[in-house]
Order: C-alpha cells, then sequence, then structure tokens
C-alpha cells in the first residue's frame, strides 16, 4: 500500500496547527552584574524603556538603561537573591499597581502590596505608574477650595482641588504635622486621601497611621510607604504608584488629596542608582534628568474637564530645606512646576508660632480663585497686616516713644499671630476660621489680651455653637457673609460678657 504525498503534506500539517499552540517563544537575558538595588543584563535586545522584567527567582525588575551591550535594572525586591548568570526574562508589560476602593483604609509599599498584616487586598484593577499626565485641553481652571482646616493658610495660601501646592522648610519645622491635619480636615468631604512616606521610618510612619486612625482618617486614606531599609529603586518608584492609585479615583470623576512626603528623599535615591547605573552626574551630583522626574509626577495632580468627569487631584509635595535655603538645586526645581509654597520657619517655630508658615515667603498661585468669598472678605488685610507688623516689631525694639498709629498696628499684628496660631491635630470648620477672622478684623480682639485671644476664641465657636448657630450654618452652606451688622451685633454679645485671666486679675485687685 502506497501513501500518497499529499496524505502526507496534510499530516505534517495538522501536527505544525496542534503544536503552534504550545509554542512559547521567550526573549531572555543573562544578569552579569547586581549591586545595591541595581541589575545588568545581556541579551535582552528588544527590552523597551519601563518594561517589566522576571528574574528566575520570582523577583521583578524594571528596565531603566537600553545600552549598546546590555541593560541597566532596577530590581523591585530582595536584589540580594539574585546572582551573576541567573536567567532574565521580558514580560511585555510595564510596571503596574493595583487600584481600586479595596486600597483605601490599607498601608501598602510601592508595589501596591499589603504590609500592614491585613491579608490580601481583593482587586483586579491595576494602573500603569508611568502615565502621561492629562493635556491643556483636557482640565479646567481650579475653583473649588480644599480646606486644610489651618487658619493660617485657607486664609493666608488657600488651596483650590487640583492644585499643587509646595510645603517647604527645615526639619523639625512641622511639615508633616500640616499635611497630616490637611488629611484629618477632609472628613465627610468627599475626599479621598494617598500619603505617600518616602524613606520615613517605619516606627514613624507607624505612628502617623495611628494618628489617622484615631480620627476616623484612615476611612479614606491609603498610606504607600517605602522605608529607608528598602532598595533605592522602592523609595524612587513610590510617588508614581501613589500617583497610579490617585489618577483611578480621579478618572472616575472623584477627589484626590496626595501628600509626597518627602520628594528630596525620593531625589536623593533617583541619584544613587542613577549613579550605580553609571549615568553622567550634573549637579550636585544628580542626573541630568531630575527636574523630569518631578515634573512628570506632580502635572498629573490636575482638575479635569466636565467631559472627563471634573473629577481632581491635588498634590502636596514636600520638601525640606537645609538651614532654610530655597535657593538650593530641588528646592528651585519643585517651586518652579508647584502652584506655590508654604514656607514653614524655623526661627517662628522655636518661637512657638505653630503651624510656622511665613507670610512673606509662602504664596498661593491659583488658590485665591476658589477662596470661599467670606474668607476672602475677612482675611483681605491680614498679610499686610503680618508684612507691617514684622517690619514696626523690628525697629520698635530700639525706641521707646511710639505714636498711637504705630502702637495700634503693632498691637493688632500681635493679636494677628496669636490669631494664627492653632493646637497639632485640630483642623477649624471654614465658617468658624471666618468667625474668628471677622472679630480680628474688626476690632473685637484689640482690647483683649494677648494671652487670652484663645480663650476668647473658643469660648466665641462655643457661643455661636450655642446661640448663632444659624450665622455659622450660613457661612458654611453659602460660603457668603452673612448680614454684617447681625454678625457684629452677635460678637459684640460674646464680647461684652468675656471676662479674660488678666481683666479677672484686675477685678480681685480692685476688691482689695
Amino acid at each position: 500500500m502506497s501513501i500518497k504525498a499529499e496524505e502526507i503534506s496534510a499530516l505534517i500539517k495538522q501536527q505544525l496547527e496542534n503544536y503552534k499552540d504550545e509554542l512559547s517563544v521567550e526573549e531572555t537575558g543573562t544578569v552579569t552584574y547586581v549591586g545595591d538595588g541595581i541589575a545588568r543584563a545581556h541579551g535582552l535586545e528588544n527590552a523597551l524603556a519601563g518594561e517589566l522584567l522576571e528574574f528566575s527567582n520570582g523577583v521583578y525588575g524594571m528596565v531603566q538603561n537600553l545600552e549598546s551591550n546590555d541593560v541597566g535594572i532596577v530590581v523591585l525586591g530582595d536584589f540580594t537573591k539574585i546572582t551573576e548568570g541567573d536567567i532574565v526574562k521580558r514580560t511585555g508589560r510595564i510596571m503596574e499597581v493595583p487600584v481600586g476602593d479595596a486600597m483605601i483604609g490599607r498601608v501598602v509599599n510601592s508595589l501596591g502590596q499589603p504590609v500592614d498584616g491585613k491579608g490580601d487586598i481583593n482587586t483586579d484593577h491595576t494602573r500603569p505608574v508611568e502615565k502621561k499626565a492629562p493635556g491643556v485641553m483636557d482640565r479646567q481652571s481650579v475653583s473649588e477650595p480644599l480646606q486644610t482646616g489651618m487658619k493660617a493658610i485657607d486664609s493666608l495660601v488657600p488651596i483650590g482641588r487640583g492644585q499643587r501646592e509646595l510645603i517647604i522648610g527645615d526639619r523639625k519645622t512641622g511639615k508633616t504635622t500640616v499635611a497630616i491635619d490637611t488629611i484629618i480636615n477632609q472628613k465627610d468631604q468627599d475626599m479621598i486621601c494617598i500619603y505617600v512616606a518616602i524613606g520615613q521610618k517605619d516606627s514613624t510612619v507607624r505612628s502617623q497611621v495611628e494618628t489617622l486612625r484615631r480620627y476616623g482618617a484612615m476611612d479614606y486614606t491609603i498610606v504607600v510607604t517605602a522605608g529607608p531599609s528598602e532598595p533605592a529603586p522602592l523609595l524612587y518608584i513610590a510617588p508614581y504608584s501613589g500617583a497610579a492609585m490617585g489618577e483611578e479615583f480621579m478618572y472616575n470623576g472623584k477627589h484626590v488629596l496626595i501628600v509626597y512626603d518627602d520628594l528630596s528623599k525620593q531625589a536623593d535615591a533617583y541619584r544613587e542608582l542613577s549613579l550605580i547605573l553609571r549615568r553622567p552626574p550634573g549637579r550636585e551630583a544628580y542626573p541630568g534628568d531630575i527636574f523630569y522626574t518631578h515634573s512628570r509626577l506632580l502635572e498629573r495632580a490636575a482638575k479635569l474637564s466636565d467631559k472627563l468627569g471634573a473629577g481632581s487631584m491635588t498634590a502636596l509635595p514636600i520638601i525640606e530645606t537645609k538651614a532654610g535655603d530655597v535657593s538650593a538645586y530641588i528646592p528651585t526645581n519643585v517651586i518652579s512646576i508647584t502652584d506655590g509654597q508654604i514656607f514653614l520657619d524655623s526661627d517662628s517655630f522655636y518661637s512657638g508660632i505653630r503651624p510656622a508658615i511665613d507670610a512673606g515667603t509662602s504664596v498661593s498661585r491659583v488658590g485665591g480663585d476658589a477662596q470661599v468669598k467670606a474668607m476672602k472678605k475677612v482675611a483681605g488685610t491680614l498679610r499686610l497686616d503680618l508684612a507691617s507688623y514684622h517690619e514696626l516689631e523690628s525697629f520698635a525694639q530700639f525706641g521707646s516713644d511710639l505714636d498711637a498709629a504705630t502702637q495700634a498696628k503693632l498691637n493688632r499684628g500681635a493679636r494677628t499671630v496669636e490669631v494664627l496660631k492653632q493646637p497639632l491635630h485640630s483642623p477649624l470648620s471654614v465658617s468658624k476660621q471666618v468667625l474668628i477672622l471677622f472679630a480680628l478684623t474688626n476690632g473685637f480682639l484689640d482690647k483683649i489680651q494677648v494671652e487670652d485671644i484663645l480663650t476668647f476664641q473658643d469660648g466665641l465657636f462655643d457661643y455661636f455653637d450655642g446661640s448663632h448657630k444659624d450665622l455659622l450654618d450660613e457661612i458654611a452652606t453659602t460660603g457668603q457673609l452673612p448680614d454684617t451688622d447681625k454678625l457684629k451685633a452677635a460678637v459684640q454679645e460674646f464680647s461684652d460678657t468675656f471676662q479674660g485671666s488678666a481683666s479677672s486679675e484686675e477685678d480681685a485687685k480692685a476688691a482689695k
């Protein structure tokens, strides 16, 4: 019996078709160097920048350098398990992190993996850590206020939803506290918060999480942490991961507040891995693209157009200065990218003015457009009052005889500084902020002793909560200042009954 050539041909074709399903082609390379969170691999001819690679022991890496002979890889995990000669293969995917509602209330690392001991995060949604920022036509101007609950910020350097406001100052001046208090104040404000801790001690992050939990803020907050003991690539990638998590909510029409604490440490981590990858160093040994590192991150914060759902992402990056030097390389870079800065002054902080906001150096370039009308009205002269007070204060200590106008300016200035002080984790509603600033600018505090100002404030709030709740509600709902005569009369009622410690001392003396 003879077999025909056509039958042999059909049989071979059939076998090939069946075999094709099982055929798997992978492009692999060989590790030629590993150390300090960096690996080099030979043989990955078609690897793409930013592509995810998998090492033979299951650890992932990301392509950072594409060179003529090999590729430079940042290792996203424990690089000590990788050895020279290991196989590394392409995945064809770019770096992604899990996103979605399941992340809220959790503490995760730079890869979106839980580190809070509460089990796995059940979400099948992921987003790439690197994404192009929305373009000009995809945005709209900042128009809604983001209330921080701090009088000194909401009155002098207001922040709008979709803005990027830098918090800058020396170490131990209360930068993180400003950010944490802002997160605490977002309760019931329809806001999802993301706190990215870069290079912060694990014990510090633990205490911040406990603070947020104590005030009920973890119900709407995601914490992303990359500790100082982790490899530099994880510190570098952490803010991008946080931004990706925030974008998921923003593109679904929600409002997000993201804090990067702090970008100085991220820049140091990027410098470290760049130098190990043998990239040419530039100013202060930072790589040439350090500005791009921060600009492509911060540009992702936006107020989206109505067509895209009108969601927003507000960024509060934190930068640490050395001896108040805002003209250093990284501070000037980030100042030029952001829409204003809140400068915290160490001298003010150590003299007991907290939050230690320097009204002269701090500025908000767009937040004024989003400030509620009532606040705009009562806070209009504050910056000038503070500036003239600080100028006269230094002058007045050299002379004893001051005219009445100068004395009045000094008295008003001292009371303004006192009113802007605020205890830790005690954010105020915008209506109460407007109330105390109205009392200040209309002269109700001029006869109150400076040490009694905060007692007067607390009493005023309690009095209005009990007797004039309608006026507070009107400010909260309309954003407008109520009838001025009615408001003045109500404040005067309380002022007439207020007895401070100084007046009670005088009464005691008179009685003797």
